[in-house]
């Protein structure tokens, strides 16, 4: 049974990572931010990763998302650990994101550039991408460990999967504006080991100075591991970012 585990741990890491991925890329660079323009195709199969992997409706993370540029951390912002309290943000931010993004008024007001299309009607519909990619994980590891072992394990590896995608976000959104270097006089902060395992996100203090920057890494020091998949999506004419902006 150790080598089953030892798959599952690879599995749930490399998952949160892809998603991760398709999070910076496409929901927060792409979409959010309009940083760079993904072709049709990679733009829908990163966003059906999402759907499978997290059920996040990119209209509603869209929303939520300029909201908290609109209002960082000051009134307004749905969730600021200056406003809520660290704590609070690292254990509740889900529920602060889910608030902010039931509300239709806010998803309508930051959205408007967005057109509404069949095919996002459906991927708005997270539970059934949540069922489909669990039904997956539960049959995947069926086969690989058998009996009843194989679909619990499975279970668990999707659920370890989405926790901690859930919680890298949470560290973003709470750690990334109180601890930390900054580049730039805001209140977003720089955490390079926090940037390693989200797809770049950790570098918070210098995405909130250039938001429509495609790239977060502005120092020689700092990594932004989403940087070269952009890369090579642009080679392949997959991607076209805008101009980065000029560091003086």
């Amino acid at each position: 049974m150790l080598i089953p585990i030892l798959i599952a741990l690879l599995v749930a890491f490399a998952s949160m990572q892809l998603s991760s991925l398709c999070t910076t890329i496409y929901l927060h660079r792409a979409m959010a931010h309009k940083g760079l323009q993904l072709h049709p195709a990679v733009a829908m199969l990163m966003r059906v990763e999402i759907w499978l992997f997290t059920g996040i409706s990119m209209r509603e993370w869209v929303a939520v998302h300029r909201k908290h540029h609109h209002f960082t951390d000051e009134e307004g912002d749905p969730h600021s650990p200056y406003l809520k309290g660290l704590m609070k943000v690292l254990l509740l931010n889900a529920m602060y994101y889910a608030q902010e993004a039931r509300k239709p008024e806010v998803v309508a007001k930051y959205t408007q550039d967005i057109p509404r299309t069949r095919t996002e009607a459906v991927l708005s519909q997270g539970w059934i991408g949540l069922g489909i990619m669990l039904a997956a994980f539960m049959y995947g590891f069926h086969l690989l460990a058998g009996g009843w072992a194989g679909p619990v394990l499975g279970a668990a590896t999707f659920v370890v999967q989405g926790a901690g995608y859930i919680f890298s976000s949470a560290v973003i959104n709470g750690i990334c504006h109180c601890v930390g270097y900054r580049n730039f006089n805001n209140t977003a902060t720089n955490l390079r080991s926090v940037a390693w395992l989200t797809g770049g996100e950790g570098l918070h203090n210098n995405h909130h100075q250039y938001p429509a920057s495609s790239k977060f890494s502005m120092r020689k020091w700092e990594i932004d591991p989403a940087w070269p998949v952009i890369q090579v999506l642009t080679k392949l004419h997959l991607a076209q970012p805008l101009p980065l902006p000029q560091q003086g």
